[in-house]
């Protein structure tokens, strides 16, 4: 079945049942290691993980780890320009849960991106960034321990498609000229509007089903949080994008209030609902000028339909949500994009998860993981219904490989989100446990230990792993 890889002899594979891991007690997973720093990083990595499974679960569980390639590391195995071998998308397929190291983004060979390539080849759509502080970690932030947030990026459509022509291509003018002459002409809205013609092109599709079920797992997950913590906020540029963005966040209501409607509540119903808690006697009109910002200036056609959205609202969630109980439920609003970067700067503590598409995502997680400490404390996973790859989410750094010196907290907390997943919670929090201790005891890697004050003795990066497995004990 493989070329140049073998799985392990004992262990068995995870499977799926509607999206969901059911995972052996010694299951294989493949691992990448990962170019530049992955020679450091991974195994110092494992280390943590292993240690921490088996102090959770003495023999009773154990990861059968099975070693496969991507990147500079498999064109060595493999020949020039194989970054991405056949063997290794075999064994992440039927294995179901991998993680991996940072990989290089090739130069030729016809892949953008080995980090998009692994995405869009399992469909996995979801890409999910928590970022939460650990205290100790130096922060540019005055309060970096108000940041406790999951975004969950769309991760295989908008522009990461990776649908785009040339500026001067003979398809790229081709299609302005279509566009000028004949598409933007036939829509009104677009009125004069014309491309230029030494412009390059690049299509940004977002589909309903691509939105929904991003949200959908983004709204399952609320469910699992502690009820303070169960919001859902979806972040869009819909106010400029209206059939892109705009709709992202139309099917994320919707969703929301179809599918999850027990569930759910969206900010905007909870304003009604709170009117009519604090006046049982509220007018319809009265109430609609409360939730609508410049009421009194609308058109008469659009005072209307605001009254008659809480005409909706009150006869159709009164029983169910009325009367305080749309507290406890997942509250679901949205925020302009731009908007939710000052936000998440200046009132952290009101967002608990993000959900949003790709371009916005990539955006908003590296500036939150900047709050808490910076990439190298950053973990990743892309999950999709039937496969789940965990990651690093810095790059390869590579000239600090083979020093043992860079931080291997990024690939460890992402086999902290694998272990979760796996529902393997007690393994999990052993290592976040033994994070913190580190962390707050010192125990840190260079990058870490240069922005301390007082200023600590940094640890390599082997060190800094068993400084973390030592506080297990």
């Amino acid at each position: 079945m493989y070329e140049k890889i073998a799985p392990p002899i004992t262990g068995s594979q995870v499977t799926f049942d509607r999206g969901e891991p059911i995972v052996p007690d010694n299951p294989i997973i493949p691992f990448i290691r990962g170019d530049g720093t992955g020679v450091d990083i991974w195994p110092a990595s494992q280390k943590v993980i292993d240690a921490a499974v088996a102090i959770a679960y003495k023999d009773k569980r154990k990861i059968s780890w099975f070693k496969v390639y991507a990147g500079d590391e498999a064109c060595e195995q493999y020949g020039t320009y194989q970054y991405l071998p056949e063997d290794t998308l075999k064994a992440i397929k039927e294995y179901g849960i991998a993680i991996k190291g940072p990989l290089t983004t090739p130069v030729g060979g016809g892949i953008r991106s080995l980090n998009v390539a692994l995405r869009q080849i399992n469909d996995l759509y979801a890409c999910v960034r928590p970022c939460q502080y650990y205290p100790g970690t130096p922060s540019p932030h005055r309060y970096p321990e108000k940041l406790d947030v999951i975004i969950y990026r769309e991760n295989t459509e908008d522009i990461y498609l990776g649908i785009e022509w040339k500026q001067g291509s003979e398809i790229g003018t081709r299609l302005i000229k279509i566009l000028n002459d004949e598409l933007i002409p036939s829509t009104p809205e677009h009125g004069k509007k014309q491309i230029p013609l030494d412009a390059g092109i690049g299509i940004k599709p977002i589909s309903k089903t691509g939105s929904q079920r991003l949200v959908k797992r983004a709204l399952k997950h609320a469910l699992r949080l502690p009820k303070s913590k169960q919001m859902v906020t979806l972040v869009h540029k819909g106010n400029i994008m209206k059939y892109t963005e705009g709709a992202f966040r139309d099917w994320g209501y919707e969703l929301a209030t179809t599918e999850f409607r027990s569930d759910c509540v969206t900010e905007r119903e909870s304003w009604i609902l709170g009117n009519k808690e604090s006046n049982a006697e509220i007018s319809l009109e009265d109430n609609a000028r409360l939730i609508e910002p410049g009421y009194s200036s609308l058109t008469p056609e659009k005072q209307s339909q605001i009254c008659q959205e809480v005409e909706a609202v009150l006869s159709q969630i009164w029983a169910t949500h009325g009367d305080g109980q749309w507290k406890d439920k997942i509250m679901v609003n949205d925020r302009i994009a731009d908007s939710i970067f000052q936000q998440l700067q200046t009132r952290p503590e009101e967002y608990s998860i993000l959900a949003t598409m790709n371009l916005n995502g990539d955006y908003l997680s590296d500036a939150a993981a900047a709050v808490v400490g910076g990439l190298g404390m950053g973990p990743g996973a892309n999950i999709g219904d039937d496969c789940a790859i965990f990651e690093a989410t810095h790059g390869t750094a590579p000239k600090h490989a083979g020093l043992d010196r860079v931080n291997p907290g990024s690939v460890i907390l992402s086999g902290v989100m694998m272990l979760e997943y796996m529902g393997w919670q007690e393994a999990a929090d052993l290592i976040k446990k033994g994070i913190g201790d580190a962390i707050a005891g010192g125990h840190v890697t260079y990058d870490l230990a240069r922005l301390m004050e007082p200023p600590v003795t940094p640890l390599k990066c082997s060190e800094f792993a068993d400084a973390i497995i030592s506080a297990f004990r």
